[in-house]
């Protein structure tokens, strides 16, 4: 496993980490079980880093992930998030009696003192122009109720506008083959600020596995299914945000790229890791197996800069169009 710097926080953490959304719920049926047994096949890998948040099955991952940490001896680092219990979610709500109860009920469910690092979980886009908010955040590290903070954002302005607060350790963002626009701009301000760089659906919400096909059925709980136009939040979080009948064709395109002895998924995260800016890609896992394709990416050779070529002009011509001026 490779370890990447985290801002300035003097941690390095694993450049493949644990994405634990999938297991707290809205990814279709999960057990208990098999999402425990996953977190401990990511830490046998190598993996140090797990990413969470206070709404993932309204706690339920917060819960796993203290219940596998209490018996592990690794130091496993958690990044947690707050906000989106809001309802309605606006930017009034990211107030100091807020934040700071969600930051209380995530400490107790962590079964922690301090919350190693918490991120305002795509809060609307005003919250960025509000410096009061991370001054509350700065409050709740000088109370030591959390270690360090950062922001989950959906778009690249958003990422950039959160970048000028000093004490903004690491910005969450979509980034994968099919959302390049972070790569432009933002990639080079968030490393002149030491800023960690955590991307997100990595695997564009499976199309990145080459696993989905038109006929792929998905469970009525499962985002997938209810999210597609943004019926629930941002469409961006859903496929990244690409018409599936496109995406399915650009992933078709993709496919010969793919270097003997690498599954597609690999292939997606180990693009990721080209870029020396992003700390670490989180995708998720909700079985061991799955954990284990994910994770060893991180150790398969470096992508050719003619793949990279290749991968790049796919997304301009199929992908760029509809995504990239949105995000």
């Amino acid at each position: 496993m490779e370890y990447r710097p985290l801002g300035r926080t003097g941690w390095k953490v694993s450049a493949i980490s644990f994405g634990a959304w999938a297991i707290g719920g809205t990814w279709g049926p999960v057990q208990d079980e098999e999402s425990i047994a996953a977190l401990h096949r990511a830490i046998d890998m190598g993996v140090n880093f797990i990413d969470t948040a206070d709404v993932y099955g309204d706690g339920r991952s917060e819960r796993l992930i203290a219940q596998v940490k209490k018996s592990r001896k690794e130091e496993i680092i958690v990044a947690t998030k707050a906000g989106r219990r809001l309802n309605p979610h606006t930017a009034e709500g990211y107030n100091r009696q807020n934040l700071t109860t969600f930051v209380e009920r995530s400490l107790k469910n962590l079964e922690v003192e301090a919350l190693d690092l918490l991120q305002l979980h795509c809060p609307p886009t005003p919250v960025y122009y509000m410096p009061e908010v991370f001054g509350i955040l700065d409050n709740l590290v000088a109370a030591g109720k959390i270690r360090y903070y950062g922001v989950s954002v959906e778009k690249v302005e958003e990422a950039l506008k959160a970048i000028e607060y000093p004490n903004v350790q690491s910005v969450q963002i979509i980034f994968n083959v099919f959302r390049m626009r972070p790569a432009e701009l933002f990639f080079r301000e968030a490393a002149r600020r030491q800023v960690g760089i955590i991307a997100r659906v990595p695997l564009a919400s499976g199309l990145l596995t080459g696993k989905i096909t038109r006929e792929t059925q998905f469970s009525p709980d499962d985002h997938r299914a209810f999210n597609r136009q943004g019926e629930a939040f941002d469409r961006g979080e859903t496929f990244s945000g690409v018409d599936l009948d496109i995406a399915l064709q650009a992933v078709e395109e993709l496919r010969p790229l793919v270097p003997p002895g690498m599954t597609m998924t690999q292939f997606a995260l180990r693009w990721i890791l080209m870029f020396p800016e992003v700390t670490c890609a989180i995708p998720g896992a909700k079985r061991p197996s799955q954990a284990e394709e994910n994770f060893s990416a991180a150790d398969l050779p470096p992508l050719s800069e003619e793949t990279m070529q290749k991968v790049k002009a796919i997304y301009d011509a199929r992908i760029k169009p509809l995504v990239h001026h949105y995000w």
